[in-house]
């Protein structure tokens, strides 16, 4: 019973020892697109490039659109480039056959792709880049619109009072109270453009600092005490929570 545990524990060694070995001598098969439209789907058009990973004896790669040899490449990196244009509308499948230096032959993995028209493709793009700028206006929209029907319904910040400033804030040019800004403003060159959820107004509003934003809290106050109304304890609780969140800056 000894000797046939040994045997069998040999066999699986070597059976292992076969597929590593298998598997290091396969030929990985990959496509980039260096110009033109690469769609979700697989339909491409435009200039691509087939790319070989083999084994390091590998001296010669053919590339293969539908089982007709395309090009070949001689030298590591191996790759070949190919316009889509070239070959009619429809599906193809690609593949690579690589040479090693013993003169074995391997053939790779293959990837099918849906070759489209010019003009087949400027309508998916434009499909494409509708749908990201439509859900961009969408989020946009609804980040500017909340803070609007906040002020309609009376909900707003009490002067002094903390606020998150999750995706950086700013103060508003108009009436000078700092703002956190939402997710998906609108970023400009010298700022983002969004609404103040205090005074309403659209402006583009500069980044402001963490110090910055603290000073302009803090010149809320007097504001406050100013127009007769002393902050309640719970206020004053809040403002000095919200003052210790910049301690450790």
């Amino acid at each position: 019973m000894k000797k046939i545990s040994i045997l069998l524990a040999l066999l699986l060694c070597l059976t292992l020892v076969s597929v590593v070995s298998a598997q290091d001598q396969g030929l990985e098969l990959s496509l980039s697109r260096d110009w033109g439209y690469g769609g979700f789907n697989g339909d491409i058009q435009g200039t691509f490039s087939m790319h070989v990973k083999g084994p390091e004896d590998l001296v010669k790669v053919q590339f293969y659109i539908d089982d007709l040899v395309i090009g070949e490449d001689t030298s590591a990196p191996f790759a070949y480039q190919f316009l889509t244009d070239n070959y009619p509308v429809g599906t193809h499948v690609m593949k690579a056959v690589g040479t090693t230096a013993g003169g074995t032959q391997i053939e790779s993995n293959t990837i099918s792709a849906l070759f489209l028209s010019k003009e087949a493709s400027s309508g998916s793009m434009f499909k494409v880049l509708g749908t990201i700028l439509g859900a961009l206006f969408a989020a946009v929209l609804i980040s500017a619109l909340v803070p609007m029907l906040n002020r309609r319904k009376g909900v707003t910040t009490p002067l002094g009072s903390a606020r998150s400033y999750t995706f950086g804030g700013g103060i508003c040019p108009k009436c000078k109270r700092p703002f956190g800004f939402a997710l998906m403003s609108l970023n400009m060159l010298t700022g983002k453009l969004t609404p103040c959820p205090h005074c309403g107004k659209w402006s583009i509003v500069r980044r402001a600092s963490a110090a910055e934003l603290k000073a302009a809290e803090e010149a809320e106050i007097p504001t406050h005490t100013a127009a007769g109304f002393e902050p309640s304890e719970e206020e004053k609780l809040k403002k000095d929570l919200d003052a210790s969140r910049y301690q450790d800056l």
